[in-house]
């Protein structure tokens, strides 16, 4: 149910192709919605996402991600395309979904890495939410794109921000032989040239760069009520906290992940702006 049209001046004066959708589970008591929006930037739109629900084995699974490109569109149009079937294809996913996610990621980096000739230089955040059942929901993040619960109204967050400067991804950077710098700009760049430390493809960094998720699992209970997946042209201008507040008091998921763009633009985000937002009752 994919739609493309624009935002008008009503938008800040903000003028961008809006991509946006809606849909169901089986039984329709879980509903989604996503909207997308080019940046100020004078490139084409590099996020994409993936929201839907699909039959696989006897079980139902809602596959949700956003894929945040950096220097082409090629990498997170590849991810769009072929994470997910990476990660049911593993044999032990039923049984070890944690292991597979991870494998599968690891994988995918490879193929992007190793079609380089045609995929070009560029690379990729991702996050993905796995939903099984409508009971058990796995989360998965490289780079800075995130995923917020809300747990009876208050903000969980699922994923760790990758960026450069914490401690730990320093250090990984630095015991690789890379370095984390300020120059050029005002944000810590690996080797100077990338804000995240985590990355799919980039193969002049790779060496530099980690692949390999941060994964966490929860049961869905009765107090799960929302979880948004967004890039970080929301979170960049938006406290969780906030975001969660403004998605729970609009029951409409595709109404919401827009008014939650809108804000994200009124607030002067200049970043592409993807957003899904998952409403579980």
């Amino acid at each position: 149910m994919d739609k493309l049209c624009c935002f008008h001046a009503s938008y800040s004066g903000i003028r961008s192709a809006l991509n946006y959708g809606k849909g169901r589970s089986h039984e329709g008591i879980i509903k989604y919605g996503f909207c997308l929006v080019k940046g100020k930037a004078n490139h084409p739109m590099e996020d994409y996402h993936v929201a839907k629900f699909v039959q696989f084995q006897e079980h139902e699974l809602g596959l949700f991600a956003i894929y945040d490109g950096h220097l082409g569109e090629s990498v997170p149009a590849y991810l769009q395309k072929h994470l997910f079937s990476n990660i049911l294809k593993e044999e032990e996913f039923w049984v070890d979904p944690n292991s597979s996610i991870s494998k599968a990621y690891e994988k995918t980096d490879q193929a992007i890495l190793s079609h380089s000739s045609d995929l070009g230089r560029g690379g990729s955040t991702a996050v993905t939410a796995i939903l099984i059942n409508g009971q058990r929901l796995w989360v998965a993040n490289v780079g800075d794109s995130r995923a917020v619960l809300s747990r009876g109204g208050e903000a969980v967050q699922m994923t760790i921000d990758h960026e450069p400067n914490t401690n730990t991804e320093r250090r990984t950077i630095e015991n690789k032989g890379g370095f984390v710098s300020n120059m050029p700009g005002d944000v810590p760049r690996v080797n100077g040239q990338l804000a995240v430390s985590r990355a799919f493809g980039d193969k002049s960094l790779k060496s530099h760069l980690r692949s390999d998720p941060d994964i966490r699992d929860i049961n869905v209970d009765a107090n799960t009520d929302i979880l948004i997946l967004a890039s970080d042209g929301l979170w960049k201008v938006m406290a969780n906290q906030e975001a969660v507040d403004i998605a729970r008091r609009i029951k409409d998921p595709l109404k919401a992940a827009k008014q939650l763009i809108t804000e994200a633009l009124e607030k002067e985000s200049k970043d592409d702006i993807s957003c899904i937002v998952v409403r579980f009752r």
